[in-house]
């Protein structure tokens, strides 16, 4: 203590001396974002940093560090990590950290910035360690949460704050990927199929109500007629369907089946008639003997 006194006094006499020379050895400017911690023969001369502004030190006794304020950032190197359900994933990720404390970055510590990046890397494999795949994939800023607590807890006693950590991205194994794929692709289709389902369900819902509307009012069963005559008109077609109540075509079908009836009971009474020698014809006359056989009996006609 009396050595420490005695250089003190020394070194304040040959300031005295050297002035105004010596100033340039004593006067320090420090900025905004920097602090300053004085150690006097190894020593701290104060339990607080010291700046902004401009601070005295004494030459050759006082030793200063400069800690910047700041929040700085690092990405995390690739890590190859083991989930939960043991499932191989690469993750990169992003912290953001600052010093709080400067005294206590410098003297608990020896480079508060190193070590905040090695545990990180630590960090971030301890905690994947205990999520599943869905997780790590679903629930990122949960994750990411879990870690930055971590990180902020171990580095308090180093004077540093983990403000944010963000998981930068997440690898998977190739198959896995494809695997992965696969399934959401199944799963859309699947979705698909339930919509269209879902659509035509409504859709037959919507003309069965329809329908029975119609069915309860003919006339407004005739007014859509009519309304589809006018809109077929109107797209100046050089063809127009015009559609038929189904009654008057299976009119049309009985008259159908009942000539396809004649010309079955003409053919039948053809092969019925015996064979009867009868004189040579020309060709002519055959035809009209074969025409007035197959006249029918009835009102009918082919």
């Amino acid at each position: 203590l009396i050595c420490e006194r005695l250089l003190k006094i020394l070194t304040i006499v040959f300031v005295i001396l050297g002035f105004p020379f010596s100033l340039l050895a004593c006067l320090r400017v420090i900025p905004q974002y920097e602090r300053a911690v004085i150690f006097r023969l190894g020593r701290l001369t104060s339990s607080s940093a010291l700046g902004p502004g401009l601070i005295f030190k004494l030459p050759f006794l006082d030793q200063m560090r400069r800690v910047d304020l700041r929040t700085f950032t690092f990405d995390v190197p690739t890590q190859e990590v083991l989930t939960k359900d043991s499932v191989t994933v690469a993750v990169e990720a992003v912290v953001y950290y600052r010093i709080f404390d400067p005294v206590m970055s410098v003297v608990n510590v020896e480079n508060a910035n190193r070590s905040t990046r090695l545990l990180a890397q630590t960090t971030l494999r301890n905690v994947l360690g205990t999520v599943d795949l869905y997780a790590l994939l679903t629930d990122r800023e949960e994750i990411a949460a879990m870690m930055q607590e971590t990180l902020d807890t171990a580095t308090d006693t180093w004077g540093v704050k983990v403000e944010r950590v963000e998981i930068k991205d997440v690898r998977l194994p190739l198959q896995l990927q494809r695997a992965m794929a696969a399934e959401a692709e199944a799963t859309r289709e699947a979705r698909a199929k339930v919509i269209a389902a879902k659509g035509e369900e409504d859709a037959s819902k919507s003309l069965k109500a329809a329908a029975m509307e119609i069915s309860a009012c003919p006339i407004a069963l005739q007014l859509r007629y009519l309304q589809t005559l006018a809109g077929i008109s109107a797209e100046k077609n050089s063809t127009i369907v015009f559609p038929l109540p189904i009654d008057f075509l299976n009119l049309f079908r009985g008259f159908r089946e009942s000539g396809r009836e004649g010309r079955e009971s003409c053919l039948s009474g053809l092969v019925d008639v015996p064979h009867i020698p009868r004189p040579q014809l020309t060709r002519e006359a055959d035809v009209s003997m074969l025409s007035l056989r197959c006249l029918p009996s009835g009102p009918n006609f082919i």
